[in-house]
């Protein structure tokens, strides 16, 4: 157990028997009254939203997950494939659980698979990776208008706002938190 208090982002939690991520928390101290803290819980499972506000005195049940290294090998449509790089086992988990991050996952890659209970919950992706743009329209002459942006797609499908200056086959660093150009990578 774990004082509402003391929960951070990040803090897995059972609540209703279902397994929960902490992805916001926000204490407030008001006036008048007891301290509480707001929360916003991202399920697991199903991938639905709570957001409760507790006393920083409640309870609630904490619950012990893992991080396995683990190798991402590919996505078949409906599943994405894995293997432990500990004890080579592969493993799949589908697709719908993590659909916000498959973008992010290039095939060949090691990622943290955070595990509770032989059931894999959540994929660590670093803050910021590196990938190639494989489509890029060409700027227009004389648009430098400041931050002018334009859309590209990268190796793995995923779509970024980037400067106008970017071409096809460059590498950039994304912030796979924000969806966010970061800069051109020259390597």
């Amino acid at each position: 157990m774990i004082k509402a208090g003391a929960i951070d982002k990040g803090t897995f939690l059972l609540i209703k028997e279902d397994p929960y991520v902490v992805v916001e928390r926000e204490f407030v101290n008001p006036g008048k009254g007891a301290a509480f803290v707001r929360l916003k819980l991202k399920n697991l499972r199903t991938g639905q939203v709570l957001r409760p506000s507790m006393k920083t005195q409640d309870n609630v049940e904490e619950i012990q997950v893992t991080d396995k290294s683990c190798q991402y090998l590919y996505n078949d449509g409906e599943s994405l494939h894995f293997m432990d790089t500990d004890t080579f086992e592969q493993f799949e988990v589908p697709v719908a659980s993590f659909e916000e991050k498959v973008p992010f996952m290039k095939d060949g890659q090691s990622y943290k698979v955070v595990v509770w209970e032989n059931e894999p919950l959540d994929i660590k992706l670093p803050l910021k990776e590196i990938y190639v743009i494989t489509e890029a329209e060409e700027a227009i002459k004389g648009d430098t208008v400041t931050g002018a942006t334009k859309t590209v797609t990268v190796e793995t499908g995923l779509t970024v706002k980037v400067p106008i200056f970017i071409k096809q086959g460059e590498k950039i660093l994304v912030n796979t938190e924000t969806r966010e150009y970061v800069e051109r990578v020259n390597t």
